[in-house]
């Protein structure tokens, strides 16, 4: 439940003028304008299931977007029966001046490629239908521009070539973008995952991950059974996913309402994996792509 001090779980990803949200429960609006984020440029709003805390927010949200005259359309990707859920939700929003796309995701594991990003939901165990979600971002190779005068390419073209497209000359010559781009880079990948006890699907999904952001609903251990019977995890389990799922940093959120400083259980946690930070409203951090060594 939202708190005083402490706000509901999201997650906003931003890359190429394109934001992406993921779950907007009661008062997310409240907590980006805190942070002095837009929901302006938000295009796309993940869901991983439909508790009132991961979407009661979302007529609000669309409402604001409204008011602001957006007029391009927002795409909506959730488990099935997303559309019913959304329609239902908008009786106290029935008139938004833009439209509204939905893609139901099907069976465990899906993947979807829009405005740059490549998500992949993956069925995880709560109580309900529950999705997390990969974000990668793909790096393609160099453009070789040697290869490019040895083969004539007039330069024109070159350009074109590296944004992936095949070009034909005026005399008919024809060039395709293996013929001078190397192979692709390591991106950037951001997984989150909430409301779930441990599953395979969340360390093969999260492998190698730059960024993982997990549910640590209790830091005690003694709270385990409690974990169980709920579908939730506590702070250990969360730092053993990622500690096998060799991702670069664990954030942990969608901590109990009972938490008050997630802080106080952080040097146990660390213990199983170094790279874990408890999470906190406004956290944020800018990825970027690996220096390359010349």
């Amino acid at each position: 439940m939202p708190l005083p001090y402490r706000y509901l779980t999201s997650l906003m990803l931003r890359f190429n003028g394109s934001s992406l949200l993921i779950d907007c429960g009661e008062a997310t609006q409240i907590a980006m304008k805190k942070k002095g984020w837009s929901p302006n440029p938000v295009d796309i709003i993940c869901f991983t299931h439909f508790h009132a805390d991961h979407i009661s927010g979302l007529p609000g949200m669309l409402l604001t977007l409204g008011n602001a005259e957006r007029s391009e359309s927002v795409t909506l990707i959730g488990p099935k029966g997303l559309e019913k859920v959304v329609r239902s939700l908008l009786v106290i929003a029935p008139e938004l001046p833009f439209e509204l796309k939905f893609h139901e995701i099907e069976g465990n594991e899906e993947d979807i490629c829009i405005n740059g990003y490549n998500i992949r939901a993956f069925k995880v165990n709560h109580n309900m239908l529950c999705y997390g979600y990969t974000i990668s971002i793909k790096r393609a190779g160099r453009f070789d521009d040697k290869k490019a005068r040895e083969l004539d390419i007039p330069i024109r073209m070159w350009n074109r070539l590296q944004k992936g497209e095949e070009c034909v000359t005026e005399d008919g010559r024809h060039f395709t973008p293996e013929m001078v781009m190397g192979k692709e880079r390591k991106g950037l990948k951001v997984t989150y995952t909430t409301d779930t006890r441990p599953t395979r699907s969340i360390v093969e999904n999260a492998k190698g991950s730059d960024l993982f952001i997990c549910e640590g609903m209790y830091g005690e251990d003694d709270k385990l059974p409690k974990a169980k019977e709920n579908r939730h995890m506590i702070f250990s389990e969360a730092a053993l996913l990622a500690k096998q799922a060799e991702v670069k940093e664990l954030w942990l959120t969608h901590f109990s309402p009972s938490m008050t400083d997630p802080r106080q259980y952080m040097d146990e946690v660390k213990k199983i994996f170094p790279g874990a930070r408890p999470g906190k409203d406004g956290k944020t951090v800018v990825l970027d792509y690996e220096k390359e060594q010349d």
